[in-house]
């Protein structure tokens, strides 16, 4: 019998569509440091949440549907999964012995040197990352989540030294990230990066309202409305377009 420790996990999904390819199991996890002013799911903040559950307990789960699986695999998203990451990586240990494919969604802010070897062991058993780029400049980051950003890009650094492939996440909200200037700037940030193998822009919602009412929290960006997939649509071609032009400036340098 596989001895595991436990994991804090908010929730579970079956059949995920949204969170890497194919058809995913998605594992929820409990716990993230981030404030995101549009963050929909702030019952995953509180760490000490959710149900305890085993790697073990996971991976009976995922076998259930097996079969729908074949070009997909495992997603960790949260919350934040860095905050378990021991956890996390015994997690995908276990999954790549089965030969699954994992995936992490993660905003990459918990990274720190100090726990390099630690991020390593957990990068040998990442198939893919979807990393979250929240703005393009450190005050627009530090207004926007509450966090500073130099963790998330020190742990985009190590992704690119460790060669893990890397789809990038951006959300789209009126008023704050959906400038031109923002815009080109992600594109710059993000053209460095040799392991980027695709770019999701995601267009804001107000899905996550009613949860804030049902926790008594007041919602951030009240009176902010939701963005449409045209207009994130287009702001995505300008990303794209200023990773091509930053490439090309350094192949003439």
């Amino acid at each position: 019998m596989m001895k595991s420790k436990e994991g804090f996990i908010h929730s579970i999904e079956s059949f995920g569509t949204v969170d890497g390819p194919g058809i995913r199991f998605v594992i929820f996890f409990q716990g993230c440091p981030m404030r995101c002013q549009y963050c929909h799911n702030p019952d995953t903040w509180n760490p000490g949440g959710g149900e305890k559950m085993t790697v073990e307990e996971l991976l009976k789960e995922y076998e259930k549907n097996k079969g729908f699986y074949k070009t997909g695999g495992i997603t960790a998203t949260g919350g934040e999964p860095l905050m378990q990451m021991e956890f996390l990586t015994e997690l995908f240990t276990e999954a790549k012995k089965r030969q699954i494919h994992t995936c992490l969604d993660t905003s990459g802010i918990l990274y720190t040197e100090k726990k390099k070897e630690a991020f390593q062991n957990l990068f040998q058993v990442t198939d893919l990352v979807l990393l979250d780029i929240k703005n393009s400049r450190e005050e627009g980051h530090l207004k926007l989540t509450r966090q500073p950003q130099k963790p998330v890009l020190e742990f985009a650094d190590a992704l690119a030294r460790a060669k893990v492939p890397v789809i990038i996440r951006h959300v789209i909200v009126p008023g704050i990230t959906d400038s031109r200037e923002e815009l080109e700037g992600v594109g710059t940030l993000i053209s460095r990066y040799p392991n980027l193998k695709g770019l999701e822009v995601l267009p804001y919602h107000t899905m996550g309202i009613k949860k804030y009412e049902e926790l008594g929290l007041s919602y951030p960006l009240e009176g902010v409305e939701s963005m449409s997939k045209e207009e994130a649509k287009n702001a995505r071609k300008i990303i794209l377009e200023t990773i091509k032009k930053e490439r090309m400036k350094r192949i003439k340098e």
